[in-house]
């Protein structure tokens, strides 16, 4: 009878309806991606007025960026293991607020130094961000739909956050409303004040310590769901009855599920092997170069525009919007691409290889031959819608690689692979307003073009079959 009772119980929870909070804390990482995007952007709109007011030249508005790039380079891995060990809900939750202060100085910076200051700070609260989304990724996303999601978070809400600070930021707020930039940005602080206290409040580390996520949608979320309306395990419910306490190896129930213990820092470094580390410097290297390529439109199409085609605030915001929404559109079919692939092919490393090889090699070929319209900022920015989409589709394909590779130090090894790839954000601000000051415009064009090409061989070198853990094997 008791036998007979596990069975009834086994069936009834297996026809238990997913509840749906795995939807609820996608949506807090999208927001999350979407306003520090919209955030971030917002000193290369400033710029212009910077350049003026404070009479800097391009290299020293490129100092000022590469503040941010050192800062947000330095504390991103270390506080991504923290996200590791302590879990994401304090980590981000403490990035959060460093972040939204950051801004605060920025509104209130009297000087260059100042500016340092502030932007320091801003580096710091978003350093490990996109390592704790990345995380979030793995603990609460079904993997079969895991990189579209992810493609999602990362690329299309980041972008669309980008697009929104030049639209609502530049376009609106000091081109329509003529508002002080300052104000301007006291009204973005603002709107990131809500959803900070949205994830602090709902988001908890994974589904199994969540209250309002019940056993179906824990087993949806780890993949031993096909539907939402699932039958019983007979296999399972016939274990169970059959389980006596003679049994050398009893049957437990399938649906426990073990807790996850995180491994540190020096117990990560022990389990890679000299082949997975090797594996996880060329995805750095990758994302180095797609970091210095990148940097032309977080930190410098709004300046091009104004001091090539002397556009003001009205057109500079809807130009500059033009390659963001590219970008943004690059995040949904980047990440279904990869999963399209991986479902019709069986084979995940070809399916991200091909998708991340031909979206950098295209971005390359689709920016040179941009430069046959550089008389036209609008013919110009129309390619770069183009150019930015085939350049970031590929970067959905960098999280799912993070997560197949990552194991239980998924957060560390994101963060591992931001922070050597933050050198790009060093690199290209200081090459760039070297470039456009002594050189001319179109050679930082042209050296971002080289840098598509590069990254998109370096691909090659890359393996989502490596684990970084010897013990992990995610498939």
């Amino acid at each position: 009878m008791q036998g007979d009772d596990c069975v009834a119980e086994n069936a009834e929870w297996s026809a238990e309806r997913p509840t749906r909070i795995r939807w609820v804390v996608f949506s807090l990482a999208f927001i999350t991606s979407g306003v520090l995007y919209l955030h971030r952007y917002i000193f290369s709109f400033i710029k212009p007025v910077l350049a003026k007011e404070w009479n800097l030249d391009n290299q020293q508005l490129g100092q000022i960026d590469t503040a941010f790039a050192l800062c947000y380079s330095a504390f991103q891995f270390p506080l991504a293991i923290l996200a590791d060990t302590l879990g994401v809900h304090l980590i981000l939750s403490l990035l959060y607020v460093i972040w939204l202060g950051g801004l605060c100085l920025i509104c209130i910076a009297p000087s260059q130094p100042w500016m340092w200051l502030a932007m320091s700070t801003l580096g710091t609260g978003q350093s490990a961000v996109y390592a704790c989304l990345n995380k979030i990724g793995r603990q609460w996303y079904p993997l079969s739909i895991r990189t579209t999601l992810q493609g999602a978070v990362g690329i299309l809400a980041g972008r669309l956050g980008a697009l929104s600070s030049s639209v609502i930021f530049t376009s609106l707020l000091l081109g329509v409303l003529q508002l002080p930039w300052r104000t301007s940005v006291w009204i973005l602080i603002l709107m990131g004040i809500i959803p900070m206290l949205l994830f602090m409040i709902v988001f908890r580390n994974t589904p199994q310590v969540h209250r309002g996520v019940n056993a179906a949608e824990r087993d949806l979320i780890e993949g031993r769901a096909e539907s939402p309306h699932r039958t019983p395990d007979l296999k399972a419910t016939n274990s169970l009855v059959a389980a006596t306490p003679g049994d050398e190896e009893p049957s437990e129930p399938q649906l426990v599920q073990k807790p996850s213990v995180q491994p540190t820092f020096r117990q990560t470094m022990k389990s890679m092997s000299p082949r997975s580390l090797a594996n996880l410097m060329f995805l750095s290297l990758q994302s180095t170069l797609s970091n210095i390529a990148d940097n032309i439109y977080s930190n410098w199409i709004p300046l091009f525009l104004s001091q090539v085609h002397h556009l003001e605030f009205k057109q500079m915001g809807i130009y500059s919007a033009m390659p963001l929404l590219g970008g943004a559109l690059a995040g949904l079919v980047g990440g279904g691409l990869n999963d399209f692939l991986i479902a019709r092919t069986g084979n995940r490393h070809f399916a991200r290889i091909s998708v991340a090889v031909t979206g950098k090699g295209m971005a390359g070929v689709l920016l040179l031959a941009a430069l046959n319209d550089w008389d036209r900022p609008h013919a110009f920015c129309t390619w770069l819608f183009f150019v930015k989409f085939f350049g970031d589709w590929s970067l959905s394909t960098t999280w799912g690689v993070v997560s197949d590779i990552g194991g239980r130090a998924t957060a560390s090894v994101f963060a591992f692979n931001n922070s050597v790839a933050s050198l790009g954000l060093i690199i290209a601000p200081n090459l760039f307003g070297y470039l456009s000051e002594n050189h001319s415009w179109k050679a930082v064009f042209i050296t971002v073009a080289i840098t598509y090409f590069l990254c998109a061989l370096s691909w090659f070198a890359v393996d989502s079959r490596i684990p970084v853990l010897r013990e992990d094997s995610d498939k």
